[in-house]
């Protein structure tokens, strides 16, 4: 099957609604060999059986530079960090921003995010039409991750265009737009690391920069990655997760009606959401370290292997009816944030932020609906997130 020009993948109508497509894979061709946007030859995955097996399988690495040496084109600044590692690299990094993720720091900043989402709304609050994304969806995550590391209030719309276009760099398009937002990311987390070494606070960047200083192992190289993993990854899962929520209740009103009646379900509701239209849409780069025999193909070794996370979640043969939005579903094991020790660390603070985004929403305004078709919201490109870049509602003021 030529996948590329039969199934249109990665193209604008796939990102619109890339589930026909993945249902046609799963059944005809769930490993699918192929060549991805950046040029790379590699593996799409679309099962979840396959799935969970090679996102656990310890032949498959994160760090490229163990195939293709240190100065290969994907070993970029921002990749020293815990999502790019193996072990025993990998437990290292991840254990110093373990800091920030605790259960008690997360449940801890309960009211804090409950005040935030009231504090954004109120703003809108008297609005007959407001854009969810810009107004809510966005400020909400990156207010929070902001006051964890650190970052001062006039700079959070700077990290949203640099992380945004880090982000979308991955379908291969505006190369030289995405180097300077690069080059000026860097130089800002150079000024901040230096402020911070001569005047350190309580928040986490702090707390690492010094880590360095004492001896650890965080490298420059591992500062900037990590610091830029905890930037994108906290905010831009939880804006997508947010609006695609929002967008799958206002798309299926009997179960919005449903969470009106008894909001208990709001847990629910995000762990469904979470499968029915995850914020990811595929797993970060793996590769093959050895020749790998699997389903009948032979995986060689250097080859990219990618799983497409939000096909593993409408797997029938694990999720009954996966097309149905459900959030009477019992609680599923989806793929969202991943499987094995790459699971995404910020899995719990994402799950807060969404319920408590939801449920705000909802109690200022209950009676919000679309103000477009949603055939006309423009999905954001790239390989790695999935969600739309304005959501416009009437607020039913």
């Amino acid at each position: 099957m030529n996948v590329n020009t039969d199934t249109k993948l990665f193209s604008k109508e796939f990102t619109r609604n890339p589930y026909p497509a993945y249902e046609r894979l799963r059944q005809e061709e769930p490993l699918c060999k192929m060549k991805f946007p950046d040029g790379q030859d590699g593996w799409l995955v679309t099962k979840y059986e396959d799935a969970v097996e090679l996102l656990k399988d310890s032949r498959i690495i994160k760090d490229p530079s163990k195939l293709f040496g240190g100065n290969m084109e994907y070993r970029s600044v921002f990749m020293h960090n815990m999502l790019f590692s193996d072990p025993p690299e990998h437990k290292r990094l991840r254990g110093l921003a373990q800091k920030a993720f605790t259960p008690q720091m997360i449940m801890g900043m309960k009211g804090r995010i409950e005040e935030i989402a009231r504090e954004l709304l109120n703003e809108s609050s008297g609005k007959q039409s407001i854009n969810l994304i810009d107004d809510f969806a966005f400020p909400l995550p990156i207010i929070v991750i902001s006051e964890i590391l650190g970052v001062p209030a006039e700079d959070r719309d700077k990290f949203r265009i640099w992380s945004n276009s880090i982000i979308d760099s991955s379908n291969g398009e505006n190369p030289e737009q995405v180097l300077q937002h690069i080059n000026e990311f860097i130089s800002y987390l150079s000024e901040w690391f230096q402020q911070v070494k001569n005047k350190p606070g309580e928040d986490l960047i702090s707390q690492l920069v010094l880590a360095e200083e004492e001896g650890d192992s965080l490298t420059e190289r591992e500062l900037f990655g990590l610091v830029t993993l905890l930037i994108i990854a906290g905010h831009e899962t939880t804006v997508n997760l947010i609006g695609n929520t929002v967008l799958a209740f206002l798309e299926n009103p009997d179960q919005l009606q449903l969470l009106i009646e008894r909001p208990e379900l709001i847990s629910n509701s995000i762990e469904e959401s979470l499968r029915y239209n995850g914020p990811v849409e595929f797993s970060t780069s793996r590769w093959a370290n050895e020749d790998i025999e699997f389903k009948g193909k032979t995986i060689r070794r250097g080859e990219l292997i990618t799983i497409a996370l939000n096909s593993a979640n409408h797997d029938p043969e694990q999720f009954d009816q996966p097309e149905v939005f459900d959030i009477l579903r019992e609680k599923s094991p989806h793929l969202a944030f991943g499987k094995g020790i790459h699971l995404c660390l910020g899995a719990p603070l994402a799950r807060l932020e969404g319920e408590i985004a939801l449920r705000s929403l909802l109690q200022t305004f209950p009676d919000m609906q679309l103000a477009v078709d949603a055939g006309e919201l423009e999905w954001r490109p790239g390989m790695i997130v999935r969600g739309v870049k304005e959501i416009p509602l009437h607020t039913g003021k």
